[in-house]
């Protein structure tokens, strides 16, 4: 076990575990939107900065990638971590004026406006990419990424349209930290909305009760990955022996 401080309790944490990792197993607050123990730590939101000194060197990490080691102080409220974490926070609340969730993370910082221009009313989308490494890393597609740069920079699938990839599993929808991504499902049509486009996916029908249970897409994935033969998906989760 590693032994390191956290502001200034003295704590103990396994190797490989990042000063976040750490934080939360010992109930130590640090926030942050953009960590999913379903993917890798990615460092996007920067709300988890952390102020770190390892021998004389002091600096400023972000605590979801900066891995524990043995005698290092970390400290979570500093002035500098406060104001770092304001002003992303700031910079977010104008990006997305109208998330609930960001609105309340911000106030929870003593935050009610931003001093930048606000953008699109409707936009919720903080850019954590949860959505694309659950895609990539969790279902194994890669269907959408993040493209453009600066404040063009959106979540979206190949051109804004090409859905061949996207077996419309919603494992985006139910990751995104602030409902940016929609899905509804009505019939044999699941439609999934994200920041730059919707699309509408066929479900497949149980043989049984007749109730649309999933995206027919996901269906054929699922036979693709497993070898079992189709009729094995036939029927849905109530149905099933």
């Amino acid at each position: 076990m590693i032994t390191l401080k956290i502001d200034g309790r003295e704590i103990n944490a396994e190797p490989g575990k990042t000063v976040l990792e750490a934080a939360r197993e010992n109930n130590i607050y640090i926030p942050t939107l953009c960590v999913n123990e379903a993917v890798a730590a990615y460092g996007a939101c920067r709300l988890c900065m952390v102020e770190v000194t390892r021998g004389n060197r002091k600096r400023l990490v972000a605590s979801c990638l900066y891995e524990v080691a043995e005698g290092l102080v970390v400290e979570t409220r500093t002035e500098r971590v406060v104001n770092i974490r304001r002003l992303v926070m700031e910079l977010l609340l104008a990006r997305c004026p109208n998330s609930s969730e960001v609105i309340e993370m911000a106030r929870s910082m003593g935050i009610d406006s931003s001093r930048f221009q606000s953008e699109e009313d409707d936009n919720s989308c903080v850019l954590c990419a949860l959505c694309t490494r659950v895609c990539r890393e969790v279902v194994g597609k890669s269907a959408i990424s993040l493209v453009g740069r600066g404040t063009n920079r959106k979540v979206a699938l190949p051109f804004c349209e090409d859905t061949d990839a996207c077996i419309a599993c919603g494992s985006c929808v139910y990751v995104c930290p602030t409902g940016a991504i929609k899905m509804e499902d009505n019939g044999d049509v699941r439609r999934i909305t994200w920041p730059s486009s919707t699309h509408e996916f066929k479900m497949k029908k149980c043989a049984s009760c007749g109730s649309y249970f999933a995206p027919e897409k996901q269906i054929s994935f699922m036979i693709q990955k497993t070898g079992l033969e189709a009729e094995k998906f036939d029927l849905c989760m109530n149905c099933r022996p």
